[in-house]
């Protein structure tokens, strides 16, 4: 069965950014334009009820939520460092405790530079292959800031300021920050890389400062934003959300975005474990061990297999995976509420997979309805024309130019 796609240039927002109406205050991946999500909720007149983000990464769909004028909000991510910049975001802080919680930190920190023996005093930070990646400067300054920050007793304001932490991690560290994915400079960058730690990490605990008080401060009062570091759970909650809203993967994390490269550092450097195995916990992680999706995935499958039967498996894994997820999602949502996904159909081996009409169907077998699917020009995306996925050289193909916003409802 063929599900009703339709090309609606209206959500194209071309010459957009994602900047304009909620700035995020850390880089996240393929974040979804919030702006999206706003004019869905209008087109179908979503009541004010409670939204769901199963996989809500750094809080694109809540910034909707709240542009839309939701005030609950529910989302679930299993990376903690999207998270943490979901919580940040869309937690309700007192701007004059965070400015006066600013002065004492930066006195603790200048009172433990005075003292040349300060490095001795701190903890080792357990960070895999440190050298590889920092400086002994860098890191000892990294050390110094993340003790301060943990000697903070407010828990919100504690987050806010680990969150410029995360991105002078990343931009303090070896790595090549034009990428998602973990690579480092070549040596002799290396040599010259001399970063400021402290001083780039309080202008951008300032400029956080500033975006979120100009931002968002204001709008969050009354609203209600719960984040959870874990998968979305399994079936049976109850019938309790009036609308989904999400973007979830366009395919496991190796092969699209590295959404767990590029966190690596940052969730070490914030105490959390196993940061390097988070990409086998995301969808598509644990390789199948047999094409097992049915349906009309299964023939794309099958046409991937005749090519790479190892990246077929691969394929079936991410599939079988977001049909679950889909399941469970499925059963949390209220009679006559709606779900809205926006994903992208990406090409491996030259077949290109139709993942806007695998979540109509899947969604169609746990008892909702297909509305429409919209099909939006992505023309608010640095991305190259071309890529070589063959890995062939001189072998190259289009890279995704369109999005879709599945539109479905749920009838008992």
């Amino acid at each position: 069965m063929k599900y009703k796609v339709e090309r609606n240039t209206r959500f194209d927002y071309t010459g957009q950014n994602y900047g304009e109406l909620f700035p995020n205050l850390h880089k996240y991946p393929a974040t979804m334009l919030p702006q999206i999500g706003i004019d869905v909720l209008k087109e179908f007149s979503i009541p004010n009820g409670i939204l769901l983000d199963p996989y809500c990464g750094s809080g694109s769909s809540f910034a909707s939520g709240l542009g839309y004028g939701l005030t609950q909000m529910v989302g679930y991510d299993i990376n903690p460092l999207a998270v943490l910049i979901s919580k940040v975001r869309f937690t309700n802080i007192s701007v004059k405790n965070i400015l006066k919680t600013m002065q004492s930190f930066r006195n603790t920190i200048f009172e433990f530079l005075k003292d040349h023996e300060y490095p001795k005093k701190l903890p080792t930070p357990m960070i895999t292959n440190i050298d590889f990646w920092f400086s002994s400067e860098v890191a000892t300054n990294l050390a110094l800031l993340k003790h301060c920050i943990e000697q903070i007793d407010n828990e919100p304001i504690r987050n806010f300021y680990k969150l410029p932490f995360s991105e002078t991690v990343r931009e303090c560290s070896y790595t090549r920050n034009d990428e998602f994915k973990l690579y480092r400079m070549k040596p002799d960058e290396c040599l010259r890389f001399n970063p400021d730690v402290i001083g780039m990490y309080f202008k951008k605990l300032e400029n956080n400062l500033s975006l979120y008080q100009q931002f968002y401060s204001k709008k969050l009062k009354g609203v209600s934003v719960k984040v959870t570091a874990i998968p979305f759970p399994a079936r049976g909650q109850n019938h309790k959300f009036d609308v989904v809203l999400t973007s979830p993967p366009y395919g496991d994390s190796r092969t699209t975005v590295a959404y767990g490269q590029f966190s690596t550092l940052s969730n070490e450097w914030l105490g959390i474990n196993k940061a390097r195995s988070l990409d086998n916990q995301l969808m598509g992680g644990v390789r199948a061990n047999e094409d097992t999706v049915n349906g009309l995935m299964s023939d794309y499958i099958e046409q991937v297999r005749t090519i790479d039967p190892k990246r077929s498996l691969d394929v079936s894994a991410f599939y079988r995976d977001l049909g679950a997820s889909i399941g469970s999602v499925a059963t949390s949502v209220k009679k006559g509420g709606k779900s809205i996904y926006i994903v992208g159909n990406r090409t491996v081996k030259g077949v290109q997979l139709p993942t806007d009409q695998f979540i109509a169907e899947k969604f169609e077998e746990n008892d909702f309805r297909h509305l429409i699917t919209f099909e939006r020009a992505i023309s608010n995306k640095v991305m190259p024309l071309k890529n070589s996925p063959s890995n062939i050289a001189g072998k190259t193909s289009k890279t995704m130019l369109s999005e879709y916003i599945v539109v479905c409802e749920k009838m008992n």
